[in-house]
C-alpha cells in the first residue's frame, strides 16, 4: 500500500461521489464545501446524472470529462455502497478516498460486514481510506474543504495542524484555534480509522514545511509502538500537544497492584509524553499550549528559569502562584538586574522577580529588556492591561527584542476589540499572546514541559536490551524471583527456603532474629489474601503458630525483617496495545485508590528511569520526609532500567512486580517479588480441573 498522504490531503483533483442537488443531503453538502477548490473537480451521481451540469454516472465517465487527475474521492452514498463505490473510484485512477458515512462497525454486525468490504477494497486496490463516520478535513492554504460543517470553509490558512480521533473535535479545536489568534495548515478527523490512523498523518505532517505545531487528539490507539514511533518522528522538529480521551476508564487489566493502576488512558499518556508530546489535560490547556509552541520554543533545559513582570500586581501574582504549582522555577534576579530595574522603576515596587512595574510607563520596553536579559530567566512572561495612553504594549514588547531568541509570553487584558488588534501585532511578531493569567500559565508549563522533555530526549530514551538478563523459564516461587532480582543487582533480604518445619526451625536459629514466614508456592500470586504471610516472627512457638497457619505439606520462605521505611511498588509488564511498560508508586492501599504512579514504555535507560518518582504527588516521602530515608534516584533508575529490559528480553514473561521495593536507611529492596509468566492456552486435561 502507499504510504504517500499526498493524494489525500493534497489532490490534483476530487470528484464527489453522491453529488445531490437537494439541501441538506450530505452530496449537496460536500459539494457545495468542494465549489471553491481551486483544481480539477467532479459530481457523480448514478441516479441522477446531468452532463450538461458537470454531474456524471460514473467516476470514470467523470475523470474523462474533466481536466486534471481525480486523485481524491469523496464517498456521500450509505453504508452498504461504499465498498462498492470505493472500487469503481479506485479502478478510474483515485489514489485516496474519505468516507464520511456512520453505519459501520458502530452499528453492529451487518455494519462490520459492510467495514471489512471496505478494508478489503482498500488492501486490495492500495486506495487510502481517510474515515468513515468522520466529518471530513480541511487544508485552508489549498481552498481545499472536504467537509459537510460550512463555516470550516472559512477557516484561515496558519500553520497549526489538528489531527482529531473524532470529525466533530477536529472542527471544535480548529475553531477554538482560530478564536485564540491562529490559523490552520491542516485539519484531519480521522474517524473509524478503517485504514488511515493518527499515526499516519502525523508521518505525513512530519514532512509538511507549513506545519510548526500539531495538535493531536486520541480515544483508541490500534498500533502502540507505531503511534509512539509517529509522535517521536514529529517531536523532533516541531511541537506535539496530545489529548488523551478516557480518565474515568479503569480498564480490567491484571490483579496485580500494578496492573490495577496502569489504565489505558494513563499509559497512552505516558507513552506520549515519553515520545515527546506536551500531554495535556483539556482543549483549553490545547489552545493555549499551542499558541504558544508554534510561535517559540525554548532551548532544551531540565529546568527553565521563568521572570514575570506585571504591570498589575494582582494578576501578576495569579502566574507566579500558578507557576509556584507547576513547579517552574522563578528565580530571583541576579543584583545586576536588579540594580538596571531600580533605575527605570519606582522604587516602592517589587523587582526580585516577579516584576512590578506598577503603571507602565514609557520605560517598559526597557524593564521587558532587562529582565529578559538576566542570565536566570528562559522565558518571560508579561502582563499587561490595553492602556494606549500609557504603553503600546505591542510596540514595547517589540522594541525590547521579544521573540524567538527572548522567548516570551504575553497577557494582554482589555476590551476584546482592543485585546484582538494588539495580539494580531505580536502574532505577526512571533510572540505568542493570551487573553488571561491562567491561559498565559497553561502557555507557559507547555514551552518548559517541552524543553525539559527535549533536554531528557538528548538521546534515544528507549534502552538497551540485554538478553543475559532474561527470566528464567519455568514456574517461579518467591525465592526463585528473588534470586533472579539478586542477579540483576537488586537487592534482597537474607532468606532460606524449606521443604520441612525442622528446616524452618533451624533457618530463625540461624537468621537470629525477628523473620517474615511465608508460603512459597508459585502458584500463589497473592500469599497474604490466604493467610500465608507471618511477619515478626521470633520464637519457635511463633514459628510453629505461623506453620500451623499456613499449613501442612507445604514450603516455606523463612526471611530476615527488614528495617523500616517508606514502601513502593515497583512493575513491568505488557501492556495490550503498547507492549512492555513500566509502573512505579508508593504502596499500600492508599496508592492504589488515588493512582499515584508514573508510567513508562520499556526498555529505558537508567536516566530516564530515574526520573519516574519525582511525578508521583507523594514524592515529598521519598525525600526525607519528617526525618525518613531519601530515595537515591540513581539506584531507584538501575532497579527500573533492569526489570524492563529483563521483562523486554523474555517473551515467556508477562509480568515482574516488586510490592514492596522498601526504601531504608541503607538504599532499596525487594521484600516481595512476583513474577508471572505468559497465559498460555492449556491442553484440557483430567488433572487441569484445580486451574
Amino acid at each position: 500500500m502507499d504510504l504517500n498522504l499526498t493524494p489525500l490531503f493534497a489532490p490534483e483533483g476530487v470528484v464527489v461521489i453522491g453529488a445531490s442537488r437537494q439541501a441538506g443531503k450530505l452530496g449537496a453538502a460536500m459539494a457545495r464545501s468542494l465549489a471553491p477548490f481551486p483544481g480539477a473537480r467532479a459530481l457523480v451521481n448514478a441516479r441522477r446524472p446531468d452532463p450538461a451540469e458537470d454531474v456524471y454516472a460514473s467516476v470514470a465517465e467523470a475523470a474523462a470529462h474533466t481536466d486534471g487527475r481525480l486523485d481524491l474521492a469523496v464517498l456521500c452514498v450509505p453504508a452498504s455502497g461504499c465498498a462498492e463505490a470505493l472500487a469503481e473510484a479506485a479502478a478510474a485512477g483515485c489514489r485516496a478516498a474519505l468516507v464520511c458515512a456512520g453505519g459501520f462497525g458502530e452499528a453492529g454486525p451487518e455494519g462490520e460486514e459492510y467495514a471489512d468490504e471496505l478494508r478489503r477494497v482498500a488492501r486490495e486496490t492500495g486506495i487510502r481510506l481517510l474515515g468513515p463516520n468522520t466529518s471530513g478535513f480541511f487544508a485552508p492554504h489549498l481552498g481545499l474543504t472536504a467537509s459537510f460543517v460550512p463555516a470550516a470553509g472559512q477557516l484561515p490558512a496558519g500553520d497549526i495542524a489538528v489531527v482529531a480521533a473524532s470529525g466533530g473535535v477536529n472542527h471544535a479545536l480548529s475553531f477554538d484555534l482560530v478564536a485564540a489568534g491562529n490559523g490552520i495548515s491542516l485539519g484531519v478527523g480521522i474517524g473509524a480509522g478503517l485504514d488511515v490512523t493518527a499515526a499516519d498523518v502525523l508521518e505525513h505532517l512530519a514532512e509538511d514545511d507549513r506545519t510548526t505545531a500539531v495538535a493531536l487528539h486520541l480515544e483508541t490507539v490500534p498500533d502502540g509502538p507505531r503511534l509512539v514511533a509517529a509522535v517521536r518522528r514529529v517531536a523532533a522538529a516541531k511541537p506535539v500537544v496530545a489529548l488523551v480521551v478516557g480518565r474515568s476508564d479503569i480498564g480490567d487489566f491484571a490483579r496485580s497492584h500494578t496492573g490495577a493502576l496502569a489504565t489505558s488512558w494513563r499509559t497512552t499518556r505516558a507513552a506520549l509524553r515519553q515520545a515527546g508530546a506536551v500531554v495535556v489535560d483539556d482543549e483549553r490547556e490545547l489552545v493555549d499550549a499551542l499558541t504558544a509552541l508554534s510561535r517559540i520554543r525554548l532551548r532544551p533545559h531540565p529546568a527553565p528559569g521563568l521572570g514575570i513582570v506585571t504591570a498589575q500586581a494582582g494578576p501578576g501574582l495569579l502566574l507566579a502562584d500558578r507557576a509556584g504549582v507547576d513547579g517552574i522555577r522563578v528565580p530571583e534576579l541576579t543584583t545586576t538586574t536588579q540594580r538596571a530595574l531600580s533605575e527605570l522603576l519606582p522604587p516602592l515596587t517589587y523587582q526580585r522577580n516577579p516584576v512590578d512595574t506598577g503603571r507602565p510607563a514609557e520605560t517598559f520596553a526597557r524593564v521587558l529588556a532587562t529582565a529578559a536579559a538576566d542570565p536566570a530567566v528562559d522565558l518571560l512572561s508579561v502582563y499587561a492591561l490595553t492602556e494606549p495612553d500609557s504603553v503600546d504594549l505591542a510596540s514595547a514588547v517589540q522594541a525590547a527584542g521579544l521573540g524567538a531568541d527572548a522567548p516570551a509570553v504575553v497577557v494582554v487584558g482589555g476590551l476584546p476589540e482592543d485585546v484582538a488588534e494588539q495580539r494580531a501585532r505580536l502574532h505577526k511578531a512571533g510572540v505568542p499572546a493570551l487573553t488571561g493569567p491562567a491561559a498565559a500559565a497553561n502557555a507557559v508549563r507547555a514551552l518548559v514541559r517541552d524543553a525539559r522533555g527535549r533536554a531528557l530526549r538528548g538521546r534515544d530514551l528507549r534502552g538497551e536490551v540485554d538478553a543475559s538478563s532474561s527470566v528464567p523459564v519455568g514456574p517461579l516461587d518467591e525465592d526463585t524471583a528473588k534470586t533472579f532480582l539478586a542477579e540483576l543487582g537488586i537487592r534482597t533480604p537474607a532468606r532460606v527456603a524449606c521443604d520441612d518445619r525442622a528446616q524452618a526451625h533451624q533457618v530463625l536459629r540461624r537468621l537470629d532474629g525477628p523473620v517474615a514466614v511465608k508460603v512459597l508456592d508459585a502458584a500463589i500470586l497473592h500469599k497474604t489474601e490466604i493467610g500465608g504471610v507471618h511477619l515478626g516472627v521470633r520464637t519457635a512457638e511463633e514459628l510453629d503458630a505461623a506453620l500451623d497457619a499456613i499449613g501442612p505439606d507445604r514450603r516455606y520462605l523463612v526471611e530476615a525483617m527488614a528495617p523500616a521505611g517508606v514502601d513502593l511498588v515497583l512493575g513491568v509488564r505488557r501492556d495490550p496495545v503498547f507492549g512492555p511498560v513500566v509502573v512505579a508508586g508508593l504502596g499500600g492501599t492508599a496508592a492504589e485508590a488515588l493512582a499515584d504512579v508514573a508510567i513508562r514504555l520499556a526498555p529505558l535507560p537508567e536516566t530516564e528511569a530515574a526520573t519516574m518518582p519525582d511525578e508521583l504527588a507523594a514524592r515529598a516521602l521519598l525525600d526525607g520526609w519528617r526525618g525518613g530515608p531519601v530515595l537515591d534516584r540513581a539506584e531507584f533508575g538501575r532497579i527500573v532500567a533492569a526489570l524492563a529490559a529483563a521483562l523486554t528480553a523474555s517473551p515467556q514473561t508477562a509480568e515482574i512486580e516488586i510490592n514492596p521495593l522498601r526504601l531504608t536507611a541503607d538504599g532499596l529492596i525487594a521484600l516481595d517479588a512476583v513474577i508471572v509468566p505468559t497465559p498460555t492456552v492449556p491442553t484440557p486435561t483430567k488433572e487441569n480441573d484445580h486451574a
